[in-house]
Parts: structure tokens; C-alpha cells; sequence
């Protein structure tokens, strides 16, 4: 039977720890909606215990019900840890305001996460793709999309970064982005993604009608593009192109940091083009390129 009072508490709690997010914390729009999805799931799991009216009466034992439902539908370690740290922002920021007086989730051991090292892309086969010849491409639209995969792959940027990317963000040799908790940072391009910008910008973009003056990359009927428009995108392209296995723009955001780390790049200035906030998400890719180089050790020494 669900508890409307319970379903009342929590909305309004809800309601406040989302614009607490929005505004304090200033997380992406996909991260406020992963967390309300997240903690959505959890109280309507619980909202059916007749003996829980308030946030203050849940109990460990609840939590460790709904992990358990969710290992039995098959969930994986993974998302279910990331579903026990939505919950864990939320009652710290009960605590915070006094709403509660302790964390039910303390005790609570995070499943252990098989470790996934980063899809990326032969160097090679990529750039042979990138090598397009001017007079192939002669329209803002064939344009446009040769750009934005030789501006993920050449700048490592995230796709929320690359939409919201507005003509005043764009300078000679480098661009303006506005990555996570809102903080900009400024990221050279080679001189092909120059040329590239250049050619998209001046020739093309500025003599195209549309409805979103500001914003450098635009859809066909002329708005701004929208994410699932960049993932269609970069999956058609590199389809086409002969790319096998998972095809995403963070598949090229990981390209661009291996094959930096390849080619001699230090970590740290990794870390300050790809916007991570500690070294520690950037040494990732250490992982990678051993493994890339055990495979590649394995097949050609003489005594494998």
C-alpha cells in the first residue's frame, strides 16, 4: 500500500536537493537527472513499507533490501554503486540541514567493480578517415560534421562541452568550454582543426540562416544541436568508415588521451586538456597503453 505521506515528504525534499545541486554544487543537467532518476527508484522501491512515514525511519536494512533487489534484476556493480552514491549526497545533505541526524548509508559496502579500461580507436585507421579533401566536402552541413569529429578527437572535450560552444567561444588558435561545476578552461587546436573551424565559421556558418546565432553548431532546421544528435552522428560516421566495437563521442574523448599518452603527452597537461578535477581519472589511460603494449610485446617478441 503506498504512503501518500511518505510520497509528500519525500517530493518536497527531493524538490530541494535537486536545486541544491543546480545551484550550489552546479552539476551537469545529465548528472541532476541521473541522480533524481536514481533516488526516484530507491524511494518508490521503499515507498510500499507501511513502517517508514518519514526520510528520518529509513533504516540500513532498508538500503541493504534495495541493493539486493537490484542484484537479483541483473543490475551491475557499477550502476549500483553509482545508485548507493546518489543516495549518499542526498542524506548528507539531509544532515547538512538538519532534517536528519545520521546517515543510514554509512556502513553500506560499495560492490566491487570489475575494472573497465577505455574503448579507443587504431590511430592509423583514424586519422587516414580524418585525411578529407577540401573540395569532397562544399556544404555548412558536410561541413559541420567532419568538424565536430575532428574537434572531439583533436581537444579531447566532452559532448555537453562541444554543443554548448558559442561563436564567441571560439578565438585563432584555441577555444573556450565550459566543462563540469562550470569551470572554463581554454584548449589549443592543431592547425587542420583550424582550417576546419575557420572554413565551418567564416565561409559557411556565418552566411547561413538561423534561429541560434550563438552557438557554432546547429541542426538542420537551424536550432542548437542536442546530445543524442552528436552520438548519431559519430556512430553513423565511424560506422561507415569501417570502425567496429563501441562508437561514441566519449569513445573519442578516450582516443584523444591515449594517443596523446603515446606520443610522449604528460599526464598532467592530459589532465588539464581533458578538464578532470585529480590526476587520479586521468592515469586511466597509463592502464591502457600497458595493455596496449603487452598485446603488441606478446604477439612480435620472438620468444612468446
Amino acid at each position: 500500500m503506498v504512503n501518500s505521506l511518505f510520497c509528500c515528504i519525500f517530493e518536497a525534499m527531493l524538490e530541494m536537493y535537486i536545486k541544491y545541486l543546480e545551484a550550489e554544487k552546479r552539476c551537469s543537467s545529465n548528472t541532476v537527472e541521473a541522480y533524481k532518476s536514481d533516488l526516484l527508484g530507491f524511494f518508490e522501491a521503499i515507498n510500499f513499507n507501511e513502517s517508514v512515514e518519514d526520510i528520518s525511519e529509513i533504516q540500513m536494512s532498508e538500503i541493504r533490501e534495495w541493493v539486493l533487489e537490484l542484484m537479483n534484476s541483473n543490475h551491475n556493480p557499477r550502476t549500483i554503486n553509482r545508485k548507493l552514491s546518489a543516495l549518499n549526497g542526498f542524506f548528507k545533505y539531509m544532515i547538512r540541514e538538519r532534517i536528519i541526524e545520521s546517515n543510514p548509508i554509512n556502513k553500506i559496502i560499495l560492490l566491487k567493480e570489475k575494472k573497465r579500461l577505455p574503448v579507443f580507436l587504431e590511430e592509423k585507421k583514424l586519422n587516414n578517415y580524418l585525411d578529407v579533401t577540401d573540395d569532397v566536402l562544399d556544404n555548412y552541413f558536410d561541413i559541420r560534421d567532419q568538424t565536430i569529429i575532428e574537434l572531439l578527437y583533436a581537444t579531447g572535450i566532452r559532448r555537453d562541452e562541444l554543443i554548448n560552444i558559442k561563436l564567441k567561444d571560439v578565438y585563432d588558435d584555441y577555444i573556450k568550454v565550459m566543462g563540469k561545476g562550470k569551470k572554463e578552461r581554454l584548449i589549443p587546436l592543431t592547425n587542420n582543426l583550424c582550417i576546419w573551424m575557420h572554413r565551418l565559421i567564416i565561409k559557411y556558418r556565418k552566411t547561413f540562416p538561423t534561429l541560434d546565432n550563438e552557438y557554432v553548431f546547429i541542426t538542420n532546421k537551424c536550432r542548437k544541436i542536442y546530445p543524442n544528435f552528436v552520438y548519431r552522428l559519430i556512430k553513423q560516421k565511424l560506422t561507415i568508415a569501417g570502425f567496429t566495437g563501441k562508437k561514441s563521442p566519449h569513445v573519442l574523448r578516450h582516443t584523444f588521451a591515449t594517443h596523446l599518452l603515446n606520443n610522449g603527452a604528460d599526464l598532467n597537461s592530459i589532465k588539464t586538456v581533458l578538464g578532470h578535477s585529480s590526476l587520479a581519472a586521468t592515469q586511466i589511460y597509463t592502464h591502457t597503453t600497458f595493455e596496449d603494449l603487452k598485446r603488441i610485446h606478446n604477439k612480435s617478441h620472438p620468444r612468446k
